[in-house]
């Protein structure tokens, strides 16, 4: 057999390659390769919950008017009077119920009128020469520590969440007793003159009183857990307006709030902005009659989005499963990083500007399928090397 001269068989070599390139380029054209790529990561990227990280969503009373910062003396409070809230539902007594709810709103009172004190306190003059000495002292000593703050401050923020530490484990007992304990005028206890909270209102807290037979306990749970409690919605991105002045939503923000639109017709939830987007996408959503309070406008990436809006969410009570809405590309990749977080996700894909066209080189199937790499290449580092350029805190 006569031997073939290098150069063709590097002609050869060469030849199927190009030829193998090309068919990878034509298929990146057509639908198939963007659909092939969506379940292939639906299928690989992990979304189970971190139980651990789950137990700080687990009170499951998400409210929109409290805004407790982590770590305050109205959040230790609120966690105080959750956990009673748990106890005094497994004795099916409606009665204290309300008296635990009247309890709670005295020591809210209570911890408004300490800090206005001390607000006051901190508003009264000082000496001029004292004052000078205090603040330069302070400020040299800031100068000091500039180097350790930074380095300090997810540490803190963690001292501030951790109800076992001992400062407030302290403060957790003192609320606890007074919650058990403070006495209320037996007036406010008759008649219709007493309004339970919507929080004890709940379909929860009714069914558990109610219904409250051993037999349906576990299924109470599993709805629990299941039902969701928000709506999430991550910014696409911002754009300037036709006029070249005004900043207004892209097409990938809009679509994902017009999706938002119809889902909050069928669930009446608190829905959550997520992204440094977030006020002009509640500015979008206002214009169009629906009104979402809660704003997580810090967050520069997706790691951030599901980090940020995490705190958020426990701060406002706890949400343990939300309904998410953004791309289908980008869904896997953020359920994964929300369930890190200690959230269940259930996905409501909104959809691309551009939409698939039948199988033929097109340009809007070349944006779905620049798209899914970019999603693929970016769940892969985050699972092999975690998210880069994500802060813990906003």
């Amino acid at each position: 057999m006569v031997k073939q001269h290098w150069m063709v068989r590097f002609v050869r070599i060469v030849a199927i390659l190009f030829v193998l390139l090309s068919c990878l380029v034509v298929f990146w054209y057509t639908p198939f390769y963007s659909n092939m790529m969506v379940k292939i990561l639906n299928h690989v990227v992990p979304v189970e919950v971190d139980q651990v990280a789950a137990q700080s969503q687990q009170k499951a009373a998400l409210s929109e008017e409290n805004t407790l910062e982590p770590g305050s003396d109205l959040w230790i409070a609120r966690q105080a009077y959750l956990k009673l809230l748990d106890e005094e539902i497994k004795s099916k007594n409606v009665q204290d119920l309300i008296l635990l709810q009247l309890r709670y709103k005295a020591l809210q009172e209570k911890i408004s009128q300490e800090q206005k004190s001390e607000e006051q306190e901190q508003d009264k003059p000082v000496i001029p020469l004292l004052s000078e000495q205090v603040s330069s002292e302070q400020a040299s000593s800031e100068v000091a520590a500039s180097g350790v703050v930074s380095d300090q401050s997810s540490e803190t923020v963690k001292a501030l969440l951790d109800l076992n530490s001992e400062d407030n484990k302290a403060l957790m007992d003192e609320y606890l007793k007074f919650l058990k304990t403070h006495q209320i005028d037996e007036a406010l206890l008759v008649g219709d003159a007493v309004v339970v909270d919507a929080e004890l209102a709940s379909s929860q807290v009714t069914d558990v009183v109610e219904n409250g037979s051993d037999a349906n306990k576990q299924n109470r749970e599993s709805l629990k857990s299941s039902q969701p409690y928000a709506i999430v919605v991550l910014g696409g991105g911002l754009t300037l307006d036709k006029n070249q002045k005004d900043i207004i939503v892209n097409e990938y923000t809009r679509l994902r709030l017009e999706t938002t639109l119809a889902l909050e017709k069928q669930n009446k939830l608190p829905i959550v902005l997520s992204g440094v987007e977030a006020p002009y996408m509640q500015k979008w959503l206002a214009e169009r009659g629906v009104e979402a309070k809660l704003l997580e406008n810090r967050s520069m990436n997706t790691c951030e989005n599901t980090r940020f809006s995490s705190l958020l969410l426990q701060k406002k009570g706890g949400a343990p499963t939300v309904l998410l809405v953004t791309d289908r590309y980008h869904m896997p990749r953020t359920r994964r990083l929300f369930a890190l977080s200690g959230i269940e996700t259930i996905p409501v894909n909104a959809p691309m500007p551009t939409q698939l066209s039948e199988w033929q080189p097109s340009k809007q199937n070349y944006d779905h399928s620049r798209r899914a790499n970019y999603e693929t290449l970016a769940t892969i580092r985050d699972m092999l090397f975690g998210s880069s350029g994500c802060r813990e805190v906003p």
